[in-house]
């Protein structure tokens, strides 16, 4: 990785802003699943390590610029202190002369939590003047927010302008597994792609295509390639206005992609409904594919024998119904039992199906961004990536 990190800069003693990643469920005003606040802990404890005075901020949901109660970081501040063993003092802003005096109060060794930065409209807009508060309050800035670093916001790209800035160590682990599979994989390289649009990974297929031995598409964006192909989807979902997007895709891509040859059907779409498993260009009028079918999953099997890197996002069916999760909980299972490759699993429901099959620790690496792996795997330059100091 050619950008510089904590370790290449000297942090004892000093004031340091981090950029994290705690955009994390809530549901009573407790976490409700804490994996993000714990990605951060390495570079956290790092600095408390060095007598730091540790300025966390991130953002939480979406407030639009305003502040609302739903949205305070109080929850957050509760169960970082309790992973950490030691007080968080949470802040009510995360700028302006209180803010600035609590900073200035602080002792090496503190660690403080400022309020949510997306009450501040200037965030999300990367204006300066806000860029230039955040930077006020320290003297490095450290990015460990790759969730966030496809967004050229004020906390992740702005406040870059004012500090020297580098890179924690959940930043670099991303940095270094997502790269290493695009610029030097161990090959056979194989992707597995999935969730409900093709629209949304266009780039994605486009620029995984060329460096691939195999592309498997399962999930509601399959549907859009069958259609494309003239199968008979009944009911599915499908992208109408991507169908020759699919079809140029499919000419230009050759034997690399694997599309399902049978699926896994409902009469509606619904927990509940009424299943069967049919050829995926034959569904019966009034049917949906809602998960992919045995035949599907050897096909995939078969393409992932051997793989040395395996690259997934996205879900094959519909995950949140337990009967239409099969599809995606094998896909983990053929993941999780590869002798010998790197894998690296990104998206929500990917993520979740590896997580809930207990198979997390059997993974090379579990990204914590959606839509920044997303973009990284189109080719895209993250901002809050090119904004670190380079390291040569």
């Amino acid at each position: 990785m050619n950008k510089k990190t904590i370790r290449d800069v000297d942090v004892q003693g000093k004031r340091v802003l981090v950029r994290v990643d705690f955009n994390v469920p809530l549901d009573a005003g407790a976490v409700t699943d804490d994996t993000r606040i714990r990605a951060a802990l390495p570079t956290i404890q790092y600095l408390l390590d060095r007598d730091a005075i540790v300025i966390l901020a991130s953002h939480l949901g979406r407030p639009k610029g305003v502040p609302m109660p739903e949205f305070v970081m109080d929850p957050v501040a509760r169960r970082l202190s309790e992973l950490l063993g030691r007080p968080v003092h949470k802040l009510d802003d995360s700028a302006g002369p209180q803010v600035e005096a609590a900073v200035g109060e602080a002792r090496p060794g503190d660690m403080l939590l400022l309020e949510n930065t997306r009450f501040h409209p200037g965030e999300t807009k990367n204006d300066p003047e806000y860029a230039r508060q955040l930077a006020a309050l320290a003297e490095l800035y450290v990015n460990d927010a790759f969730g966030s670093a496809h967004r050229a916001h004020a906390s992740t790209e702005g406040v870059a302008h004012y500090l020297p800035a580098v890179a924690g160590f959940l930043m670099e682990k991303e940095i270094e597994f997502l790269g290493g599979a695009l610029s030097a994989p161990r090959r056979p390289f194989v992707a597995i792609l999935g969730g409900a649009k093709i629209s949304d990974k266009i780039g994605v297929i486009q620029n995984l295509l060329g460096q691939v031995e195999s592309l498997l598409i399962g999930g509601g964006m399959a549907n859009t390639f069958l259609k494309a192909q003239g199968c008979h989807i009944g009911e599915s979902l499908v992208e109408d206005g991507s169908l020759q997007v699919a079809r140029d895709l499919l000419a230009q891509a050759g034997d690399k992609p694997v599309l399902p040859v049978d699926a896994v059907v409902a009469d509606r779409f619904d927990a509940d409904a009424l299943s069967q498993i049919v050829p995926a260009g034959d569904v019966p009028s009034g049917w949906r594919i809602l998960d992919i079918g045995p035949r599907t999953l050897e096909l995939f099997r078969e393409r992932l024998e051997g793989a040395h890197t395996v690259v997934w996002n996205g879900p094959m069916g519909v995950f949140e119904f337990p009967r239409f999760a099969r599809g995606t909980e094998a896909v983990a299972q053929m993941l999780a039992a590869l002798p010998d490759a790197v894998t690296i699993v990104g998206g929500g429901d990917s993520v979740a199906a590896i997580q809930d099959a207990g198979l997390a620790g059997k993974m090379s690496h579990i990204s914590t961004g959606g839509g920044a792996s997303l973009e990284f795997l189109e080719g895209k330059a993250l901002p809050g990536v090119a904004a670190l100091l380079d390291r040569r």
